[in-house]
């Protein structure tokens, strides 16, 4: 006997009320164990797997890829066994392995187990009242399943590497992936790459344009059965007039476009925005980072000048603390902060990405260069979690790698001050009272009016190019 068990759209945290289903992993009939990701979801924030709270057989799914769905409405409905049921819906405890020794006192806090994104955490193995081990057969035909079941999965998304946004945007546009040549890394599809093969798809004047079929998504729902679509898509024979070619594009706003474009607004509109900017000769600092390169204790971390910049940043901070703050609205209150958490904006397929350092003031260079890169690859990969792209409280956005000079950056929503980082360029330059290339940068600094004066700004901007056009000036500040 089995009980249809309802699966809906958990409270992925951060004050999200909806996410969009991008991809189910699983179809209609699918055997799903406990945990197992069925689907991905992009949130305002990040592309998030969503785990399964049950174990049974998919038995209808109730929502097409690229729909927005609430949190708390159903998505899927598993049949689960009775007695699986009951095991899942009742707070037994779980089993464990064999507990090991007592590790000795260090004063950490005892380090807790993996939270399942929007179903709360598992217990912890020190609250389970009932202990037993499990013998070495058991352990090893556990590992087996897992195992079989992650190559599973993987073979199931074996095909054009794509991020599923851009899968969506393909599906929406009715574009066949297999006939698309990836251009980003690692021949990565790109969404320049869709849009590219629907504008140069557009027929000749005097042609009658093909009705291209929209892609059947690669798993059925349940409320009709899957439907097998051929690579080659045939054009469906048209009798309208010509129309021409492509003049326009139609691009659905969700996710992290919908919300940036949400969060500029009411940044723009509610913190009075003021900018100032400063030209500096960073050419001391160029060649501090060459000898960095060169340090073999160095070795392993990409120190690049956002890095140098970052940590100049923060030494300013410690001086300008004003710019490190935020307005509270509901108190009445301006709020500085006593730490850094150092937001660095990175643009993705999925649109502006801000994922934050968490500390950075506290960080050596190789660490905040390890840090940077992380993050700025999770962005780009869509794998930042919502916790890694939150509580940021000053914000660095790199325009230099555009080959742009300088500009106007928007705060983020919550921050007092960004900086922009715009090209290093090789300029003629006044150096010891001769002219003399050398390499210049434009730093643009944003901030709030209401929280920071505009000496205040100008200070921490000055403190920053003096960090920069002499490196050994930290000598005097720390």
């Amino acid at each position: 006997m089995t009980t249809d068990k309802q699966v809906t759209m958990p409270d992925l945290g951060e004050g999200l009320t909806e996410s969009d289903l991008v991809e189910w992993t699983v179809a209609v009939g699918d055997t799903v164990a406990l945990n197992q990701v069925v689907a991905e979801v992009e949130t305002a924030k990040a592309l998030v797997q969503l785990p399964c709270p049950y174990a049974g057989v998919v038995r209808s799914l109730a929502v097409e890829p690229g729909t927005t769905v609430a949190v708390g409405a159903p998505i899927m409905t598993i049949a689960v066994a009775e007695h699986a049921a009951a095991t899942v819906d009742a707070p037994a405890p779980a089993p464990v392995v064999e507990e090991a020794e007592p590790a000795a006192d260090t004063g950490a806090a005892p380090e807790r187990t993996a939270v399942l994104v929007g179903y709360g955490p598992l217990v912890e193995a020190s609250d389970r009242p009932h202990r037993r081990s499990r013998s070495p057969e058991w352990l090893a035909a556990h590992t087996v399943a897992e195992h079989a079941a992650g190559l599973a999965l993987a073979g199931h998304r074996i095909g054009p590497k794509v991020l599923p946004p851009v899968r969506k945007l393909a599906h929406d546009l009715g574009v066949d992936l297999n006939r698309v040549e990836g251009t980003g890394h690692d021949g990565t599809i790109t969404r320049e790459d869709v849009l590219h093969v629907v504008s140069s798809s557009a027929p000749a004047p005097g042609a009658h344009r093909p009705t291209v079929a929209p892609r059947v998504p690669r798993r059925g729902l349940g409320i009709t059965p899957p439907v097998h679509q051929p690579d080659a898509v045939a054009p469906a024979p048209s009798t309208a007039a010509p129309t021409g070619p492509v003049d326009e594009v139609h691009i659905p706003v969700s996710g992290v476009r919908k919300q940036t474009a949400a969060a500029m607004v009411a940044s723009a509109f509610t913190a009075p925005h003021a900018s100032t900017s400063l030209t500096v000769d960073v050419t001391p600092t160029m060649e501090l980072l060459e000898t960095f390169r060169a340090d073999r204790t160095l070795a392993g971390h990409r120190i690049t000048l956002l890095t140098m910049v970052a940590k100049a940043l923060t030494i300013a901070l410690a001086h300008n603390p004003s710019l490190n703050a935020r307005w509270d609205e509901a108190a009445g209150e301006i709020v500085q902060l006593g730490f850094v958490n150092l937001g660095i904006a990175a643009a993705t397929p999925r649109g502006l990405l801000v994922p934050t350092i968490k500390d950075a003031g506290h960080l050596r260079l190789a660490d905040l260069a390890d840090a940077v890169t992380a993050l700025t690859e999770a962005a780009r990969a869509g794998t930042t979690t919502p916790a890694d792209l939150s509580g940021g409280t000053i914000t660095i956005t790199n325009i230099g790698v555009f080959g742009v000079d300088t500009g106007t950056p928007i705060l983020v929503p919550g921050q007092a001050a960004i900086v922009a980082v715009g090209a290093v360029r090789r300029r003629p330059w006044e150096h010891h009272d001769e002219i003399a290339l050398r390499h210049v940068m434009t730093l643009s600094l944003s901030f709030d009016h209401r929280v920071v004066d505009g000496a205040e700004a100008a200070h921490l901007l000055t403190d920053l190019g003096a960090i920069l056009a002499d490196p050994g000036s930290v000598l005097r500040m720390v």
